[in-house]
């Protein structure tokens, strides 16, 4: 988890996206987000966190259901959303925080 808080502690926006493998709307995010990725590149690091592999994480977090969006920049969440969220969405976000 050190490694985790490290990362949202930068001053580089990052996404995690709260997912699990059986999660149907997860796996409609997965193309999303590397369309995001792609275009947004250094701007924004984006990271999965399995809720099974991580109950701690999602728990620390308040995660009810996946998947949740969270976007950390300085250790501070600038938003988050539970559900599939539309590429275009997701980038104007991050636009606004990176």
């Amino acid at each position: 988890m050190s490694a985790f808080n490290e990362l949202i502690n930068g001053k580089t926006p990052v996404l995690v996206d709260f997912t699990a493998t059986w999660c149907g709307p997860c796996k409609m995010m997965s193309p999303i987000l590397d369309q995001v990725a792609g275009e947004m590149g250094d701007a924004v690091k984006i990271i999965k966190v399995d809720v099974d592999k991580n109950p701690q994480a999602a728990a620390h977090f308040q995660v009810q259901g996946v998947p949740t969006l969270i976007l950390f920049k300085e250790g501070k969440t600038l938003w988050r959303q539970s559900g599939v969220v539309q590429a275009n969405q997701l980038s104007a976000i991050i636009q606004q925080f990176k």
